[in-house]
């Protein structure tokens, strides 16, 4: 009997529109009332999520955000890990010269050091606004707060970023999680944020096995919490390396791919 779904947010729950369909709803809608726990796990910060989730899960639900770095329940900081000043200064130093945006995530706050247009598609999706302003004056002010970012965003073209990936892992492989969301976005966190810890540490809160538990994703940063779960599912616009990583493959993210998947698993 499975007692927790935990669902990617995007291309596995929202459309390429950025919506939910009235499918997938329903099929929450439906295992909430059945008692089960039903978790978006998102690359996104909580301030680009709840504007969705509200109308889609309980607000008695936990929401994982920023990969993992960030779990909050009813308004509750309940988890979170940031990645050292030490390491996202070094990381930023090896930015420069690429023709990337870099965006650093700390709770519900974000940082970038310029402005452009990919900086504006994130904060089309982002409720919070960004602060633009030098990286030495983030890191200042993280030093004063007392914490770092718990995602660090890399966006570019997708060659520069395949290229950066392995030059991140080859430097910090070890100390750092580092792994693609979509061919054009590099997430970096702490090693104690991923979506498979992200699950983890909700098993163990919620009294749940592993066997229990169902995890849908589309990309890298979702193979960890596939390969974790008792029913990895992957979504059908996922990459061949993630679908044969998961127990089952569904439709995709513009046609219900999640509902069928719950369909198929509780029929």
């Amino acid at each position: 009997m499975y007692k927790a779904v935990f669902i990617d947010m995007d291309g596995t729950l929202l459309k390429s529109d950025h919506s939910v369909s009235d499918a997938n709803k329903q099929a929450i809608h439906h295992l909430q009332q059945k008692g089960i726990l039903v978790v978006p796990i998102s690359a996104r910060p909580l301030h680009g999520m709840v504007n969705i989730t509200k109308n889609v899960v309980t607000d008695d639900m936990p929401l994982v955000s920023l990969n993992g770095g960030y779990i909050v329940h009813k308004n509750e900081i309940i988890y979170q890990d940031a990645v050292s000043l030490n390491d996202a200064a070094h990381v930023n130093k090896e930015l420069q010269g690429y023709d990337v945006s870099a965006m650093y995530y700390s709770q519900m706050e974000w940082f970038a050091e310029m402005e452009n247009d990919l900086i504006k598609k994130e904060q089309r999706i982002t409720a919070v606004k960004i602060k633009i302003q030098p990286f030495a004056e983030t890191l200042q002010y993280w030093e004063g707060q007392n914490n770092g970012p718990n995602k660090i965003l890399i966006a570019g073209e997708k060659q520069l970023i395949h290229d950066i990936e392995q030059r991140l892992i080859e430097l910090h492989q070890g100390n750092l999680n580092i792994f693609k969301s979509q061919a054009t976005y590099l997430e970096v966190m702490s090693t104690g944020a991923s979506k498979a810890k992200a699950i983890e540490f909700l098993m163990s809160r919620y009294g749940i096995d592993k066997n229990e538990i169902i995890a849908i994703g589309d990309n890298f940063n979702d193979k960890g919490m596939i390969e974790l779960a008792g029913m990895g599912v992957a979504m059908g616009n996922a990459p061949e390396e993630i679908k044969m990583s998961a127990n089952y493959v569904t439709d995709t993210n513009n046609n219900d791919g999640v509902a069928k998947a719950l369909q198929h698993i509780f029929k």
